[in-house]
């Protein structure tokens, strides 16, 4: 099968198309990516209408491209699919809007793609990596740690009670003076680092549960920011590292624990997967790997490429639907949430009881 993935959930404009003979043979046939940067830094962050904007600019010449690149019409193809949700609304409503479109002069059966979903099976286009998993899906939005049964099934161990991961790495790449995106600057400038200069908080370390906490990382690291002499620019590389060092701790104590349930519920489970844009950091997947090995799992993790939105995880999660015979209406609407796990109590806040 061929499909074509189109992603328009943040600031990246995407189109992929993956193909799957079977027997370990799924291939990125063609990939384009249109980020959005320029866009968006004036303002340090994604500005949800200007994203908005730069997809409906964007994605026309974005598919033509794939298209071009993979040697393929329209007609060459099995299927459509594109992101539905959860993301920014107007960018998902544009992605998931051209695809009906392409799907209805096509007639070619139309996928509507769970992002998260997406990021969740990229270890299998990549990697090839059995059912069930451990998943720790670390992004800008979302903060997560899932059981992937299959396709659609998915129990989610834990979730953030506040913040998203990514977020923080970007509030703290602002507060920092790095810019943006905040995730490679801060990993940039935490290179040359000492990351036990600063003594920041480990939120939930040794806490029961999987849950995870980053409002209080962040208080930290901008009470630490207003301490700073004004000529010591190494402290801009020591707080980096010291942040990044107690968000890998953090994110490590909270995979040791689902570890533990993973094994016990999925005795033949051997992985542990990380995914999503922070998963690209280089100390955390290096803290994950500490954890996988003390619980006798593999580590698995999509290229850095892979890792951030691209068209590539929305093909392949909706070649892996096609192949199940899940395919949707082309009134689907778009959704700015669609969790993964719909039978997950919501996530407590500190302080608070779920």
């Amino acid at each position: 099968m061929r499909i074509l993935g189109i992603e328009t959930s943040c600031d990246e404009t995407a189109a992929a198309v993956v193909t799957d003979a079977g027997a370990g043979s799924a291939r990125i046939l063609a990939h384009t990516v249109r980020a959005q940067l320029a866009e968006h830094a004036p303002y340090g962050g994604v500005v949800p209408e200007i994203a908005a904007r730069a997809h409906l600019d964007f994605l026309d010449d974005v598919i033509r491209a794939t298209l071009a690149a993979a040697g393929l019409g329209l007609g060459d193809l099995d299927g459509i699919a594109a992101t539905a949700g959860p993301g920014l609304i107007g960018g998902v409503m544009v992605g998931a809007t051209t695809a009906k479109a392409l799907s209805l002069v096509s007639r070619l059966p139309f996928m509507a793609v769970n992002h998260l979903e997406a990021h969740a099976l990229t270890v299998r286009l990549t990697d090839d990596v059995p059912f069930p998993y451990l998943l720790l899906l670390i992004s800008g939005g979302h903060c997560q740690l899932l059981i992937v049964e299959g396709v659609g099934r998915y129990v989610r161990l834990g979730t953030t009670i506040d913040d998203a991961v990514g977020e923080a790495f970007d509030k703290t790449a602002k507060l920092l003076g790095l810019g943006h995106p905040g995730g490679p600057a801060v990993e940039r400038a935490a290179a040359s680092g000492d990351p036990e200069r600063f003594s920041l908080p480990r939120p939930m370390v040794g806490r029961p549960g999987c849950d995870f906490s980053f409002s209080g990382l962040k208080t930290a690291v901008r009470q630490a920011c207003a301490g700073l002499a004004p000529d010591d620019g190494q402290a801009i590389h020591d707080l980096a590292a010291s942040f990044q060092q107690a968000v890998a701790d953090s994110l490590a104590d909270r995979c040791r624990r689902a570890a533990d349930i993973f094994r016990e519920r999925c005795p033949g489970g051997r992985h542990l997967v990380v995914a999503g844009g922070v998963a690209a950091n280089g100390a955390i997947r290096a803290a994950l790997s500490a954890v996988a090995a003390r619980a006798g799992l593999a580590l698995a993790a999509p290229p850095p490429a892979l890792c951030t939105d691209n068209g590539a995880m929305v093909a392949w999660a909706g070649l892996e639907r096609l192949r199940l015979g899940l395919v949707d209406p082309l009134d689907f609407a778009a959704r700015p949430r669609w969790p993964l796990d719909a039978a997950a109590p919501k996530a407590a806040f500190a302080g608070v009881k779920a």
